[in-house]
């Protein structure tokens, strides 16, 4: 277990940062020119194969994780596979802003199961920053909500993937109070990508011949928002509410919204800029709110 009680950079912050980097992924999984589940399946393989080489010191934690939380580290990666899964495959059939409005949804999720499973409460001014941030998001994406054919399957699968986040962001929770980041990461990410390799064999998805472009693009989304924003969210559930990680994720959908004016050229809506505004207020106010709460367990 981490012994380090008052962590250098807040978690907070830490947090903030992370969803700058995990705000790269729908754009990276744009790019890459690929099938979803061949996409998927690099992104959590070569993230292992980064972090591996700094997991030889943790070994011997490895060896002493109980039968119990090595079950609970195989389920958090069931559920991150089938959200990657899920996700990735939703844009293939809507848009980014319909696809990572509707995955950012799992606070829903978040704040009823952290309440119900580690009674994590969140103040009445900390439920109007996550209501705030959550009618942002909604805002965001309403104009481009589609219903019926190909856009409303997209919209089902990246809703599904915002339960199965939820799940992973909970497991995570749990764990990470009795193992450190590395061990975790390694096994939960490891469980992934065996889950996600399965299912690319199965579904008879080619894993190779592709494109340079497109192994730069699997390298970058194990790089940035995997390890540069997952990992970090992971890092901070050891000292902050699972509700904090899952609200501040609603911050995703304004990083790609401008990652995609300034890479794609794509001028935000005036909903969008409206969206941005209102998850931002929600936000600072949510988080604010629970770094004066003082909830380090």
């Amino acid at each position: 277990m981490e012994k380090e009680k008052n962590p250098l950079l807040s978690p907070y912050l830490a947090t903030l940062l992370g969803v700058v980097a995990a705000a790269f992924s729908s754009i990276f999984t744009k790019l890459a020119a690929a099938p979803p589940l061949a996409v998927a399946f690099y992104r959590l393989f070569l993230t292992v194969a980064l972090i591996s080489p700094f997991v030889v010191a943790q070994k011997d934690e490895l060896r002493a994780v109980s039968r119990r939380d090595l079950a609970l580290a195989l389920l958090a990666g069931l559920f991150l596979a089938l959200h990657f899964a899920s996700w990735i495959t939703s844009l293939s059939y809507t848009s980014i802003a319909s696809s990572t409005v509707l995955v950012t949804m799992q606070p829903l999720f978040v704040l009823t199961g952290g309440y119900l499973l580690f009674r994590e409460k969140v103040s009445p001014r900390g439920l109007v920053g996550a209501a705030l941030a959550l009618l942002g998001s909604a805002v965001i994406g309403w104009g481009d909500f589609r219903l019926g054919g190909q856009a409303f399957l997209g919209d089902v699968l990246a809703f599904a993937g915002a339960a199965f986040v939820a799940g992973y962001v909970l497991i995570g929770r749990s764990l990470r109070r009795r193992l450190s980041l590395l061990s975790y990461v390694f096994l939960v990410y490891g469980a992934s990508a065996a889950v996600l390799l399965l299912a690319n064999l199965a579904a008879g998805v080619p894993l190779y011949p592709y494109p340079p472009e497109t192994w730069l693009w699997f390298f970058l989304l194990a790089l940035v928002p995997t390890i540069g924003g997952h990992t970090v969210f992971n890092w901070a559930l050891r000292y902050v509410k699972a509700a904090v990680v899952s609200v501040s994720n609603l911050g995703e959908p304004v990083g790609a919204t401008i990652l995609a004016y300034l890479i794609f050229h794509q001028v935000p809506a005036l909903t969008q800029l409206l969206g941005g505004a209102v998850i931002i207020g929600g936000l600072a106010l949510f988080i604010l709110t629970s770094a004066r709460e003082g909830e380090n367990p």
